[in-house]
This record gives C-alpha cells, sequence and structure tokens, in this order.
C-alpha cells in the first residue's frame, strides 16, 4: 500500500487527521479513560502549544490518515523527567529533548516500516539532543519495547505518568543516531 507522510507544526490542522487515526489505531481501548478521544484532544492541546511541538502522519491512496507520531521538546526540569522514578544521568535532564508522546499505525499496516518511517521523519532535522519515550514493557509481551530497542533506545527507568495509566518504561537515545 502506498503510504505519504506529511509533517504538521499547527496542532490545529494536525487535530483531526490524528485523532481520527488514532481512533482506527486505539480502538480496542477508547472506552479506557486513560485512551478515550477527549483525553487525547486535550493532550494534543497541551501539546501542541508547547515549543518544537510537530506531529507527523500518514496518509493511504485515498487520503485516510493511517499512521501517526508527534511529541514536542522538553527541557531540564519538565514533568516528563520528574516523573520518572530513577535517577537521571543529568545529561539527558539537561539537553533539550524531543519528547514522542505517541506513534501508531492501523492494524493493516503493522508490520511494514510504516511506524519507522514515521518515526524517522518526526526526528529528521530536529535540533534536539536526544528523543525520549515511554513504552508498557507488557505491550505485544515485550516486543514493543524491544522494536523500540531495536531503534536505538534505551531503558532509563519506570514512569507511572498518570494515576490510571500502567507503569511504563522511559526510553532515550541519541537524536541522530
Amino acid at each position: 500500500m502506498t503510504t505519504r507522510l506529511r509533517r504538521f507544526t499547527d496542532v490545529e490542522q494536525a487535530c483531526l487527521p490524528l485523532i481520527e487515526a488514532y481512533s482506527d489505531v486505539r480502538a480496542p481501548l477508547l472506552h479506557l479513560p486513560n485512551y478515550s478521544v477527549p483525553t487525547l484532544a486535550e493532550r494534543l492541546q497541551r501539546y501542541g502549544r508547547t515549543p518544537g511541538f510537530s506531529a507527523v502522519l500518514a496518509f493511504d491512496a485515498e487520503d485516510r490518515p493511517v499512521g501517526y507520531a508527534y511529541g514536542n521538546t522538553v527541557q531540564a526540569g519538565d514533568l516528563w523527567w520528574r516523573r520518572i522514578s530513577n535517577d537521571l544521568d543529568a545529561e539527558y535532564t539537561r539537553a533539550p529533548t524531543l519528547a514522542l508522546r505517541e506513534i501508531g499505525v492501523t492494524a493493516a499496516l503493522r508490520g511494514t516500516g510504516l511506524a519507522r518511517r514515521i518515526h524517522d521523519e518526526l526526528l529528521a532535522g530536529r535540533e534536539d539532543r536526544y528523543a525520549s519515550l515511554m513504552v508498557n514493557p507488557a505491550a505485544g509481551q515485550g516486543k514493543v519495547q524491544r522494536v523500540y530497542e531495536a531503534w536505538g533506545y534505551a531503558p532509563i527507568g519506570p514512569v507511572q505518568p498518570a494515576p490510571d495509566s500502567p507503569v511504563l518504561t522511559a526510553m532515550v537515545r541519541p537524536l541522530n543516531a
């Protein structure tokens, strides 16, 4: 299937197609408060107003959104870092870092390399020193975390971003790796 990628830096332009793709990607989880569409919309508005926000969406031949990733730059002292339980190397927390907030691809396109293309496009051309993400270590029976490790991320500590979320693994990699 042919897909094209499009970068957005304006959250208002990205919001509707991202929510459409998200609703497909996360369909089995949308009934959970942490995964509901209103929760995502609130997150997008919050992160979309922060420095370094960008999103990359993949569109199929019919111009339907079939994948996405978004994130923003975090600095020292950001809540992103304060949530992580372990003591962190100050190198990570003092350098501008892309916080990859979420990435997803519709079920029909998983395993095609589309997620990696979206990821790499989101990271391309950024001035941040690192990229960081949080992953559920149980996702795909650990497969998702292993994918991120293959993309150059290393675990740096456990984190529970919200009371209703599972304990995740925070990971980081040099941005230009």
